[in-house]
């Protein structure tokens, strides 16, 4: 079964815009995969469109030696979308190869381990307050935040993970907080003592809507400097937060701020290729390795985690992309022994269950495995073109939004 062609489609997906890879073999079979050019990377499927001639013709089945051929092919320039294009190639291979075989991509990965993955409400408030238009109810202050804290509980959901906002002196308007992605612009990336009031105002104003038992996960991204997380994590010191997520290019700081931090640590949502991982877990940089599948590739990831493995490290998977990918993301979370956690978001555009014959089912707080072949889960091409992606989207039109 070789593959024959590879498409790209794109759609509108509220803030940004969706896209994915249809890789169609000689066979009448399809595989499907789903990348991203909204989380700092534009331009990935022109690198794919680019790298296609090299796979058109090759092997479904060999996706390590067509993993390998790309890789040599662009080693000058290994890293950052090139590597993202070809994570995005390594997965439509998978579920081709899946489907050509009948079975789920985890058989291919060694089997399932589990079901059920448990999974946390993730953006919990923050596409609520973010993003008002596309996610419904707005929040617009902290008693929308308890309500949302509320709404997870109910919804049977045990953890969920928040960033930071600052609010007026009335606890009413929220903004989203992130100099780290240049909004507001502040490159110096201090952290000031109204930031750290209003932080903990928040987590506190979500404890109390959620109750006790539902996990609190904190989520810093690139946000800050050394000595700004290590001021964030004194001043939540006594909160209960099942892990701070800290994002640093820098393994040694990185592993300074866990030596003194109250809370896990977790990080490496940005890395790209086993080789960039290996600095972090050789310093003990963090308690739990973030691997985000769809751009380091299923297949790959799974060499990560086995790292993380022997070096004493669970791992969690970056889902905040499309119904696909947490289904891809699913399937490495349901073979890998040393699973800690999945992300996914549960606030969605409301045409976001159109573009796919099937949507992630989610029960008691976990996602329930399917066990239909291939990813079990196919785009609705119809439905994407009913929904034209919408121009440049993503981080690098968050200067336009309201929380500038």
């Amino acid at each position: 079964m070789k593959v024959k062609n590879i498409e790209l489609l794109s759609c509108d997906a509220g803030w940004r815009n969706f896209h994915f890879v249809k890789l169609t073999t000689d066979t009448g079979i399809v595989g499907w995969s789903e990348f991203d050019e909204g989380f700092g990377a534009p331009c990935v499927g022109a690198v794919i469109e680019r790298m296609s001639a090299r796979v058109i013709g090759q092997e479904v089945g060999e996706h390590e030696r067509i993993y390998a051929e790309l890789f040599g092919a662009t080693r000058p320039a290994s890293g950052g979308i090139v590597a993202l294009a070809i994570g995005a190639m390594e997965n439509a291979l998978l579920d081709a190869k899946a489907r050509g075989l009948g079975v789920p991509v985890y058989e291919l990965l060694g089997g399932k381990i589990r079901d059920r993955i448990r999974v946390y409400w993730s953006h919990c408030a923050t596409w609520r307050i973010n993003h008002p238009t596309h996610y419904k109810p707005a929040i617009t202050d902290l008693d929308g935040v308890k309500a949302i804290g509320r709404e997870v509980r109910d919804k049977g959901f045990t953890g969920l993970k928040t960033n930071i906002f600052t609010y007026d002196s009335d606890t009413k308007n929220p903004r989203g907080w992130r100099p780290g992605f240049g909004v507001p612009f502040a490159p110096e990336l201090n952290v000031e003592r109204n930031v750290l009031r209003n932080l903990v105002m928040h987590l506190e104003a979500l404890r109390e809507g959620a109750g006790p038992d539902v996990n609190i996960l904190l989520d810093l991204n690139f946000n800050a400097k050394t000595e700004g997380f290590l001021k964030i994590l004194r001043a939540i010191a006594d909160l209960d937060i099942f892990w701070v997520e800290i994002d640093s290019l820098v393994p040694e700081a990185l592993g300074h701020i866990r030596k003194q931090s109250p809370h896990p640590i977790s990080s490496c949502e940005t890395l790209l290729g086993l080789r960039e991982f290996m600095p972090y877990f050789r310093e003990q940089a963090m308690d739990v390795a973030i691997i985000d599948t769809p751009w380091n590739g299923v297949w790959q990831s799974m060499k990560i985690a086995a790292a993380a493995e022997a070096h004493e490290l669970n791992v969690a998977p970056h889902n905040f992309y499309g119904h696909l990918c947490t289904m891809m993301n699913a399937h490495f979370s349901a073979a890998v022994p040393n699973l800690r956690i999945m992300e996914t978001d549960i606030d969605r555009v409301e045409w976001d269950h159109e573009l796919f014959d099937h949507v992630p089912e989610f029960v008691d707080g976990h996602l329930v495995l399917p066990d239909r072949p291939g990813w079990g889960v196919i785009p609705n091409e119809e439905a994407i073109r009913a929904h034209p992606p919408k121009g440049p989207q993503g981080l690098l039109n968050y200067g336009k939004l309201k929380s500038s």
